[in-house]
């Protein structure tokens, strides 16, 4: 995989409660690609992370504070589940604006597990095939969405998963759906 993203930058939106491997292998993948990666998030510092949504998994380094950054400065966008993480970010309107707005430019957006949240609470799922975590989907069905029990599915700029049994093949698609997409004029600068 090394290469498909050099010069390409990736937005992580996350905050408190974000499922570890769920940032942290795709962001592996998307860096061993080439990428940028930049953690984003409503609170400066670092965030905590969750294994299984219940037990401490220390702690990830926030790069940028969403309400700083735009969807100019970057190339696709990755939102990792958690159960509270995403809860987090869709009650954070300068969060669920910075999703709405990623979506609505075309740009690659991808969300795994409990990651799909933030998409509906942003209206942009209706019309849309879709896969979560199996307590989301009645929510993604009541938003519009059209609900599937698949590893991975891609529809236009959207990417969802179900969980982390499926990050291998999210992680494989993530990196092809991102590499497809122009790079930004501006996503050129960034920490990684």
């Amino acid at each position: 995989m090394a290469g498909e993203l050099n010069g390409r930058r990736v937005a992580i939106l996350a905050t408190d409660g974000v499922e570890r491997v769920e940032l942290e292998q795709p962001r592996q993948a998307l860096d061993d690609a080439g990428a940028r990666t930049d953690v984003v998030s409503i609170k400066s510092g670092e965030i905590l992370a969750r294994n299984h949504d219940l037990e401490d998994a220390g702690t990830f380094g926030v790069d940028r504070l969403v309400g700083a950054a735009s969807t100019d400065e970057y190339d696709a966008l990755l939102l990792p589940g958690g159960t509270v993480n995403p809860d987090k970010l869709r009650m954070e309107p300068v969060a669920v604006d910075f999703v709405r707005a990623f979506v609505a430019s075309g740009k690659p957006v991808a969300a795994i597990c409990h990651g799909p949240w933030t998409l509906v609470e942003a209206g942009v799922v209706g019309g849309r095939r879709l896969t979560s975590w199996p307590s989301l989907r009645t929510d993604l069905r009541n938003a519009g969405a059209d609900v599937v029990d698949e590893q991975v599915v891609t529809d236009g700029n959207l990417t969802t998963s179900r969980s982390p049994d499926d990050l291998p093949a999210f992680c494989e698609r993530i990196v092809a759906e991102f590499s497809r997409a122009p790079q930004s004029a501006g996503a050129g600068g960034g920490s990684r």
